[in-house]
């Protein structure tokens, strides 16, 4: 600790006085510097104070900056998400078709909401929204902005024309929020098969994107499994055929005025569904709501080639003699009783037209007789009947990966009688769907074994399914279903080259009250083609179709489902590879005579 300083120098004092100086001047210089020292020590603690001050304040300043800078860059969340606290899975594997064609995936877009507390101007931007988006009510978003609600939100997505409009209202108190949507590039193409999806749990920064129907659905799990979200989902289907088969049916649809229609082509070997087809479709972009009273067919998203459960008619035929073949109980050539009308207790079978007394089984199938196929379903009796079509599959829901399969149950009767199975083996009394149709199709002509109908793409060959006729009675059943196509009812059929086989069926349709409609029919055509070597079989469906070119109205499926088929064969067989049999046969062989 230094000496502390005197008050007054006397050293100085007494010798300024021995020489005779003034002493008082030497006190008040020394006063002087002792005030100009204290002053300099009393700045110089200021100076620090003040110093200090400064650095506090900037520090508060930049801590205040960078927060407001880190909010103002960020997404504010919805309340409800910050309760939740749960992390959202938005992203969705892509769908694709057999060769790769993008089917479904998802697209980047933005949801609009506001925070009406921070609104400069809630008139202004209510009104300009009503503008922009016209199924918004002013009225209702004025009373919305100025109400208590700190959070609205206003539109799950927008499309980048709607999201620069409402960014040029330059209202703070409208924001937007990145979230990822579904997207179907093909419009309505294969719209019942991908069904569709929707939002799930949303918040501002992302929404979870779900299937509503379809497959999108049914395969839900898959599609937004982490781990596979990089592998597309490649369907069965070929998005060509898909189209072709779509177009032909649609024009057939209008031009026989019938109330809805549907197609299946399916792998008559693998099972693999090609194409499904049920008009009228929809956009799975802006998929319509469930109807919620009336008749559920006359929804765009009733899914007619599986939900569709119909009393097919004669399509059916071929089953009972089948059966009748595989136990030995007959041949292609053994004669049937086909006198008409056939009585059976207290209810008589009748056919479209007297064939006289007798019809091979070959004959039956081909002309299509009702008591013919009645007796032969006698021989083969309920019981056995019952369970070969129930190994066909066709008593029990399709297997097929559709959310809607499962609740699309056939109708059996309650009884399998004998007046059952007669009715049954001729297309009445029992209704199942056009994909369960095709299935059993498929396997009468594959050589005799089970398929399993699918819509996804199989990388290798499936195992053979489990017999259920011999190669030689598929064979057998192959050269009645061409004869129908040459000299039959389904002679409209043909295609050259192609070789076409198939049945075709009337069925009168029936009253939801019950009974059946007089001049309303189900037209259907199930065949295969090409029929030397069967390699896909198809189905077609038309719901009231009426032919008009004629004198007389005419609804029979020969005069509509056959004609529609016939133009999809002409449309699908070159996309499918395959080529006409009389150019084949032309073909030059690989060693050819040239001349030098």
């Amino acid at each position: 600790m230094s000496p502390r300083a005197p008050l007054r120098p006397l050293a100085r004092i007494l010798d300024a006085r021995a020489r005779g100086e003034n002493p008082d001047a030497i006190e008040a210089a020394n006063i002087r510097d002792r005030n100009a020292a204290m002053h300099d020590k009393s700045r110089a603690r200021a100076e620090s104070r003040l110093l200090l001050l400064v650095m506090a304040f900037c520090a508060a300043f930049l801590t205040i900056g960078i927060r407001m800078a880190a909010l103002a860059g960020a997404e504010p969340d919805e309340p409800r998400a910050i309760v939740s606290g749960s992390r959202i899975q938005a992203q969705r594997a892509d769908i694709v078709d057999r060769n790769g064609n993008v089917l479904a995936t998802n697209l980047v877009t933005h949801a609009l909401y506001s925070h009406p507390r921070d609104m400069v101007d809630p008139e202004r931007a209510a009104r300009e929204l009503a503008r922009i988006f016209p199924d918004m009510d002013e009225d209702r978003l004025l009373k919305q902005f100025t109400g208590k609600s700190a959070f609205l939100w206003l539109r799950r997505k927008l499309s980048p024309e709607q999201m620069q409009a409402v960014h040029d209202i330059g209202e703070p108190g409208l924001l937007f929020g990145p979230r990822e949507m579904r997207l179907y590039p093909n419009g309505k193409l294969a719209a019942h098969v991908l069904g569709g999806a929707s939002f799930g749990a949303e918040g501002v920064h992302s929404a979870e994107v779900i299937g509503v129907a379809g497959i999108e659905k049914a395969l839900d799990d898959r599609l937004r499994s982490p781990d596979q979200l990089d592998q597309p989902l490649r369907l069965s289907l070929d998005l060509s055929v898909q189209a072709a088969i779509a177009e032909v049916l649609h024009t057939g649809m209008k031009l026989l005025n019938a109330r809805g229609a549907a197609s299946i082509l399916m792998d008559a070997q693998t099972g693999e569904v090609l194409a499904m087809v049920s008009l009228p479709d929809f956009d799975p972009n802006d998929r319509p709501l469930p109807p919620t009273a009336g008749d559920p067919a006359d929804s765009p998203i009733f899914n007619r080639a599986l939900q569709g459960v119909y009393e097919l008619g004669s399509v059916m035929k071929i089953f009972p003699v089948a059966q009748a073949l595989e136990l030995g109980l007959m041949n292609p050539d053994t004669m049937v009783n086909s006198s008409s009308p056939m009585q059976l207790g207290r209810f008589r079978v009748r056919d479209y037209r007297n064939y006289g007394p007798q019809l091979s089984v070959t004959d039956v199938i081909v002309k299509s007789s009702n008591v013919g196929t009645a007796r032969v379903a006698a021989q083969v009796g309920p019981v056995r009947q019952q369970a070969f079509l129930k190994e066909l599959g066709l008593l029990d829901a399709s297997p097929v990966e559709l959310i809607e399969a499962a609740r699309a149950r056939p109708l059996l009767p309650r009884k399998w009688s004998d007046i059952a199975a007669a009715t049954i083996s001729y297309g009445h009394g029992m209704s199942t769907s056009p994909m369960q149709l095709a299935a059993a199709y498929a396997a009468m002509v594959n050589g005799g074994y089970k398929v399993t109908p699918t819509l996804i793409k199989r990388e290798a060959p499936p195992p053979r399914g489990a017999p259920v006729i011999s190669e030689r009675t598929s064979a057998q059943l192959r050269d009645m279903l061409r004869k129908v196509v040459e000299k039959g009812t389904a002679r409209m059929a043909e295609v050259p080259g192609y070789h076409i086989g198939g049945k075709t069926g009337t069925a009168d349709k029936q009253k939801p009250t019950g009974g059946y409609h007089k001049d309303k029919v189900m037209a259907n055509f199930a065949g295969a083609f090409p029929m030397n070597d069967p390699r896909y079989v198809i189905v077609v469906s038309l719901d009231e179709p009426v032919e008009t070119s004629g004198t007389e109205a005419r609804r029979t499926a020969g005069w509509t489902a056959v004609p529609v088929t016939a133009e999809i064969l002409r449309r699908v067989a070159p996309l499918l590879g395959l080529r006409p049999a009389e150019v084949e046969a032309h073909v030059p062989s690989k060693v050819t005579a040239v001349r030098n």
